[in-house]
């Protein structure tokens, strides 16, 4: 069964956000009723203040449910106009008209177009990262717990690709808690400070002011009463060509992103077969290899690092607006602005199921600390060496024995003992304990508990 409109894009070529929260929430539909409620408050907020006759606001909230609407006919009507705020206010008139002729002279007086679609795109932004902030809340909280569980199981640290030093889960399970919970205090801070808008035509509020009472603090009143009724911050000016709110959302949005992909970087590396360390609770299938059960979340969520800051990229061109509106730059936000919010949250979403179910495999990690024969202490060697021998010919030596380790069958261990300018410099009880890769983890586990005092997500 097809979609009735050949148009509508429920994201086929877009499984990062098809079906989720976020993307539900941005749909044209939710966008849709946003213009209608930022219609409709800002005839409460007016009728509220006394500028419009009471029963008003009632009788445009009855004209405002959505369904009474054509959404492809607005969008195609929005060509004409260069915004679908237009057709609407149209519309949204003339069924107010049909059952309350005396209130329909009041739908949209005073606003401009870019009033009623910017204080809805913050309304459904706002309703976005309440969704987004709830799954990075259970993503920190199921890192937590990892983080805690394997705060000394040893694992080899990769700088460059190879094995460097040993580190351990936890620790790498707590810096991955560490960026989701920046992100969090980020999206959070933004949500809070994300703005109403309502200037007029040109961002002086001339056409809120009452022409028999021209006190402006009565336009100014208006915007706060505007903000109350949307549940939006007050903006200290309205800012049309000052797009700072934008802006400052688009960034939070690509770090999110962002730092969620790093999990899945690092997820996807560790889960390899030939590294498996990780695996994600319930992988996902091939159309061609029965046997395959690939790291789906994780994929997605990489796809949606990949994406987010080029369109972070197209909303902060946009500050560069000219005028007191531009032709061409407010409208070039729209649909990045949404995709951003879509891929950050298909991105949380799945980031959240992939921790909360993901499988760790200690066994394993022990297996490929050992790989290497043991040279991925060879740091801490030459460091203990040093004091006896000289810095330089304590590193010279132990690079000596690690190349031969390389080469040859034998351990890092054997090469060192045999090694000529080490012999009797450390005896077997010395090597013992140095030559163990769980004991060369420095100071992870007290950096785990370090990171873990950081204030919990809720839940």
């Amino acid at each position: 069964m097809t979609s009735a409109d050949p148009a509508a894009d429920i994201g086929l070529l877009a499984p990062v956000r098809a079906g989720t929260a976020v993307a539900d929430a941005t749909g044209d539909t939710a966008y849709l009723q946003a213009l209608l409620d930022a219609e409709t408050a800002l005839v409460r907020a007016r009728e509220a203040l006394g500028q419009a006759p009471p029963g008003t606001a009632r009788a445009v909230a009855a004209a405002g449910d959505v369904r009474r609407y054509d959404l492809r006919s607005l969008a195609v009507r929005a060509r004409a106009g260069g915004n679908p705020v237009i057709p609407l206010v149209a519309d949204l008139t003339a069924a107010v008209a049909a059952h309350a002729p005396e209130a329909a002279a009041q739908v949209h007086r005073g606003a401009t177009s870019q009033d009623i679609l910017d204080t809805a795109a913050m309304t459904v932004a706002a309703g976005a990262l309440r969704t987004i902030l709830a799954d990075l809340d259970r993503t920190a909280n199921a890192l937590a717990r990892l983080a805690a569980e394997h705060r000394d199981t040893p694992m080899a640290g990769r700088t460059l690709t190879q094995h460097a030093v040993p580190t351990t889960f936890g620790l790498k399970a707590a810096g991955w808690r560490s960026l989701v919970l920046d992100a969090r205090d980020r999206l959070a801070a933004v949500l809070a400070r994300l703005p109403v808008q309502l200037g007029g035509a040109a961002g002086t509020l001339a056409a809120l002011t009452d022409p028999a009472d021209p006190d402006p603090e009565a336009a100014i009143r208006l915007v706060e009463a505007y903000a109350a009724e949307t549940g939006l911050a007050v903006p200290t000016l309205p800012w049309h060509t000052l797009r700072t709110p934008v802006a400052d959302l688009a960034g939070a949005l690509a770090l999110t992103s962002g730092a969620l992909g790093k999990i899945a970087a690092d997820v996807l590396v560790l889960s390899r077969t030939e590294i498996g360390e990780l695996a994600e609770g319930s992988g996902g299938g091939s159309s061609a290899m029965p046997h395959k059960a690939n790291p789906a979340r994780a994929v997605l969520i990489a796809s949606a690092a990949r994406q987010t800051p080029a369109l972070a990229a197209v909303l902060y061109g946009a500050l560069a607006a000219e005028d007191e509106r531009p032709p061409g730059a407010w409208h070039a936000e729209w649909q990045p602005l949404r995709e951003a919010l879509r891929t950050t949250g298909g991105a949380a979403e799945a980031a959240a199921e992939l921790t909360e179910g993901l499988r760790v495999h200690p066994r394993r990690m022990r297996e490929n600390l050992d790989a290497t024969g043991g040279l991925v202490v060879s740091e801490r060697i030459a460091a203990a060496l040093a004091p006896r021998l000289g810095r330089a010919a304590a590193r010279t030596a132990v690079a000596e024995a690690a190349a031969r380790t390389a080469r040859e069958p034998v351990t890092f261990r054997d090469a060192l003992t045999a090694h000529p300018a080490l012999a009797g410099t450390l005896s077997d009880d010395d090597l013992a304990p140095l030559t163990d890769p769980s004991g060369c983890t420095g100071a992870a586990g007290p950096l785990v508990d370090r990171a873990l005092s950081r204030g919990r997500a809720p839940g």
